[in-house]
């Protein structure tokens, strides 16, 4: 899919000398910053927008207690603690 943006000059002219310096294509590099980018803008908007939801009451949320009932795992950790033993 094609895609035009428009850069401010100072930002085209340091892409240009990196391109240059390197062998590269501007394009190599805007794809691996918009690759490298995405995924931090992803974490940053969903989770405001979560953080929206739960300002409004909007958003389900469960308490630690309802997560280890549901996941069944009150009885694991139980299981596994070490037996106290008697110090002398």
């Amino acid at each position: 899919m094609a895609t035009s943006v428009r850069l401010a000059p100072e930002t085209e002219q340091r892409l240009d000398f990196l391109a240059s310096q390197t062998g590269r294509t501007k394009a190599f590099y805007l794809r691996e910053m918009i690759e490298r980018g995405l995924e931090d803008m992803e974490d940053y908007y969903l989770a405001a927008d979560v953080l929206e939801r739960l300002r409004r009451g909007t958003e389900k949320t469960y308490s630690s207690a309802e997560v280890r009932n549901a996941l069944n795992l009150d009885d694991r950790v139980h299981c596994n603690r070490p037996k106290p033993t008697a110090q002398a």
